[in-house]
């Protein structure tokens, strides 16, 4: 059983996932590297360890609900505790020319594996980990989310967005609908809820073509993970503050 605060982070094998991890492993988090591919996944938690990390694999497709419960199973046997989860999985799906994701000509299959993936999944995983959270002195959970989803930027003609992208975006939007309930729900404990933006970072995620680092995306993560009893909940945050809805 192990005496430090222990998080999860699914998708944690590359990217702004694995820095977060990183970030976690570094304030002496003991953290959990979810990930579906085994090589990839076993990688990742090689790097961190010899970073210093006290990081374990924890095989997990957000998309399968055996999967989320094997591996609530799996941390509660490796570290009988969880302290933090960051619900950072997530796919755009097929997008056209130019990044594009046309409303008028969108696949509804690219559509329903959005949601699966970055909405469902995240409920899916929360609440198989909820149990553990529950038992925490400050559970934290974080669901990386986006500026695209936020509604008054992308009705705001005096912001750039970037291209339309009609199945993505929407998810981002929905998710944050589904943080502001867990937040609801919890209001009044110690069970912190809150999403995050990144930013545009440059991981295979944009093809490489953005101006951060995915350690610079993870920053605001590990920050509301990390954040003091009393802190907020229920709110939606990029590296400047608080993002509208």
């Amino acid at each position: 059983m192990s005496e430090a605060r222990v998080a999860l982070v699914t998708g944690a094998n590359k990217g702004i996932g694995y820095e977060i991890a990183a970030g976690l492993g570094a304030l002496g988090y003991r953290v959990g590297v979810g990930a579906r591919d085994e090589g990839r996944r076993e990688s990742a938690v090689g790097k961190l360890r010899a970073a210093g990390a006290d990081a374990f694999g924890v095989p997990l497709d957000v998309t399968g609900d055996q999967s989320a419960a094997d591996a609530a199973k799996l941390i509660e046997r490796r570290a009988g505790r969880l302290d933090v989860l960051v619900n950072n999985a997530g796919i755009s799906g097929e997008a056209g020319p130019g990044w594009v994701q046309d409303p008028t000509t969108l696949d509804l299959d690219v559509v329903r594996a959005n949601v699966e993936t970055n909405v469902i999944g995240v409920i899916r995983v929360t609440n198989a980990m909820l149990p553990m959270l529950r038992r925490a002195p400050s559970p934290r959970i974080v669901n990386m989310s986006s500026s695209v989803g936020s509604l008054t930027r992308q009705t705001d003609p005096e912001v750039e967005v970037g291209p339309v992208m009609a199945a993505y975006s929407p998810t981002k939007s929905f998710l944050n609908a589904v943080t502001v309930h867990y937040a609801r729900h919890f209001a009044g404990t110690n069970l912190l809820v809150n999403a995050a933006c990144p930013g545009l970072v440059a991981t295979d995620f944009t093809g490489f073509q953005a101006p951060r680092t995915a350690e610079q995306g993870a920053a605001i993560a590990i920050r509301l993970a990390t954040m003091p009893d009393g802190g907020p909940t229920g709110s939606f945050f990029e590296d400047d503050g608080v993002i509208p809805w």
